[in-house]
């Protein structure tokens, strides 16, 4: 006898649910009652929709599944930072990083399992592409952060966590479509609910999927940018190659930016690679034309990569050149370091371990 495939209605937008709702011979409203608990609650079984009937909740449990991520590991830094493992149905792990702080709760989230742009800097890079995150995966994750922080900090919100970067595992744009859905389940009023304002998605570059991301959706943009000049970033960043800085640089102007907002540009600063007085002029040339704010970040070192972090006062001189050019930048805390939490760390590496990369890496042409 041939298995039945069951819907994952975790992924499915309101309309979709609805259709499926009906068609199992169920008022639409239960879709809406159904949808409230998937995403407001974040529950992860039929059975705990108490006010759906038992022969609802059955029918479900035999055409439907809610696929849903499982906590593998969890890692917890000395700084506060909570390092989140999850295991997907196919056995693939992915990473999240809580990161709260005085005014916010914050959660990094992974779009794809492994990341496919090569960046030399960067471990996630040393695993590859294995495959895309679904809609469900990647909402799953924030919904078992917000589980996880009601247990552990006694909270009774529904959703504690207030703030969501788009800035782990993967590529986001690389993986659009099923961003773009999983976007749309958070920001729904019945679901997360979370504001436009409060979500960022961060990119490498890829210049023609930025203009259909501001024309899609309404969250903001972050470039992960790291070089101030093309043989630098054809170096370490190999998106380059395709897709030029004065490409990237169009694209950003062309942006359609809602009043207030400015484009986020992270900079990964790496020592005697990208950090010199010449590279923090030419960065402030770039950018005069944009709204912009500088994230800089002092390289989190991972082990046979062949990169070295930017110490404090070279890090300090940097910012002040762009600063005195009147270019708003930040030196951005690093969190997480000491359990491989931290920008650019990420892959699936216990604490303590050492990671062992997939090829040879140097800094250097």
């Amino acid at each position: 006898m041939e298995a039945v495939t069951k819907t994952d209605v975790l992924g499915l937008s309101p309309e979709a649910l609805t259709q499926f709702v009906v068609g199992l011979g169920e008022q639409p409203f239960r879709a809406k009652q159904l949808f409230k608990w998937l995403h407001q609650r974040g529950a992860v079984s039929f059975e705990e929709m108490t006010d759906l009937g038992k022969g609802l909740r059955a029918k479900l449990a035999e055409v439907a599944v809610i696929g849903a991520v499982e906590k593998d590991l969890e890692q917890r830094s000395v700084d506060g930072t909570i390092k989140y493992r999850f295991r997907t149905h196919d056995g693939k792990l992915v990473e999240s990083v809580y990161m709260p702080s005085a005014d916010r709760k914050t959660l990094c989230v992974s779009t794809q399992v492994g990341c496919a742009m090569g960046c030399t800097f960067c471990a996630t890079a040393t695993l590859g592409l294995t495959r895309h995150l679904t809609p469900a995966e990647i909402v799953s994750q924030v919904h078992a952060v917000n589980r996880e922080v009601r247990k552990n900090e006694g909270l009774q919100l529904l959703r504690p966590l207030t703030n969501l970067v788009f800035m782990g595992m993967g590529e986001p744009l690389h993986n659009f479509e099923n961003l773009k859905a999983a976007l749309e389940l958070l920001q729904h009023v019945d679901g997360p609910n979370f504001s436009s304002r409060h979500i960022t998605v961060s990119t490498v570059g890829l210049v023609p999927m930025i203009e259909r991301f501001g024309r899609e959706t309404d969250v903001k943009l972050a470039i992960s940018l790291n070089a101030s000049n093309d043989e630098t970033r054809d170096r370490i960043m190999p998106v380059n190659k395709r897709w030029k800085i004065a490409d990237l640089m169009a694209a950003c102007r062309a942006f359609p930016l809602k009043q207030g907002r400015r484009i986020t540009f992270e900079y990964v600063l790496m020592a005697g690679v990208n950090d010199t007085d010449d590279d923090a002029r030419r960065l402030a040339a770039l950018l005069t034309d944009v709204p912009a704010k500088v994230n800089l970040i002092q390289y989190n070192e991972n082990v046979g990569l062949g990169f070295a972090t930017t110490q404090d006062n070279r890090a300090e001189a940097f910012r002040a050149i762009l600063d005195a050019a009147g270019v708003a930048a930040f030196i951005r805390a690093n969190r997480g370091r000491d359990i491989a939490a931290a920008c650019g760390q990420l892959a699936n590496v216990s604490k303590g371990a050492a990671l062992t990369p997939k090829r040879s890496v140097a800094a250097g042409p």
